[in-house]
C-alpha cells in the first residue's frame, strides 16, 4: 500500500512541477497579440489550457522514464 501512495505523490508533485515550469516558460510569450482587442479572457483561457497540455505531457514523459528505469531490474 505504501508503494501506491508514493507513486501517487510522485505523480502529483511531477504534474505540479511541470505545470509551473511550463507556466514560467510561456510567460515569455506575448500570446495576447494573436487575439482581437478585448479578448483578454479568451487569451488567458488558452494560456492555461496550453500550460496544462504541455505540462501534463512533459510530466507523463518523465514519469514513464522513471517507471521504465525502475523496471530495468527485471531485465536480468
Amino acid at each position: 500500500m505504501e508503494s501506491i501512495g508514493i507513486t501517487a505523490l510522485t505523480g502529483l508533485v511531477s504534474h505540479i512541477v511541470f505545470f509551473v515550469l511550463t507556466w514560467k516558460v510561456l510567460e515569455g510569450l506575448r500570446i495576447e497579440q494573436f487575439f482581437k482587442k478585448g479578448k483578454v479572457m479568451e487569451a488567458r483561457i488558452l494560456f492555461i489550457l496550453v500550460c496544462i497540455t504541455i505540462g501534463t505531457t512533459a510530466s507523463n514523459f518523465f514519469l514513464d522514464i522513471l517507471s521504465w528505469a525502475q523496471d530495468l531490474i527485471y531485465l536480468f
